[in-house]
């Protein structure tokens, strides 16, 4: 591993954070820490997730799209941001590209994404698909 990855490495180790496995077409509830004046309340921010930027590193990111009184509402959360409290993946989606961007121009029924009910979680290493079998 070279010395980049490494420093990486151990900053994500630092955090000590839980990111689930999800990918675009993901609903996910991100649980979001909102200040208001002295108090510190978590919000739930629930939608369908359309993108993923710079993989699983420390300045990953992903965009969650809701529609929130009838009008898109898309924001960006950096992956491993100290005000993120949770991440859940509600639903699996289908879906065949890796950004979702044709969402924002659809409406109605045409804007709905297929669930993936033959969803195989990840190994630890986050590359390979867990068997059926014992490995």
């Amino acid at each position: 591993m070279d010395l980049i990855a490494e420093l990486e490495a151990e900053q994500i180790a630092s955090l000590g954070k839980d990111i689930p496995d999800f990918k675009a077409g993901d609903t996910v509830r991100v649980g979001y820490k909102v200040t208001e004046g002295t108090r510190t309340r978590v919000q739930n921010y629930e939608g369908v997730c359309i993108s993923r930027k710079n993989g699983a590193g420390i300045a990953g990111s992903f965009t969650v799209r809701k529609i929130s009184f009838g009008e898109g509402v898309e924001r960006v959360f950096p992956l491993y941001s100290t005000n993120i409290e949770s991440i859940t993946v509600v639903r699996r989606g289908r879906v065949r590209r890796a950004k979702l961007y044709y969402l924002r121009s659809r409406r109605g029924k045409s804007a709905r994404i297929a669930e993936d009910t033959t969803y195989k979680p990840l190994k630890g290493d986050g590359k390979k698909p867990v068997q059926g079998s014992a490995t």
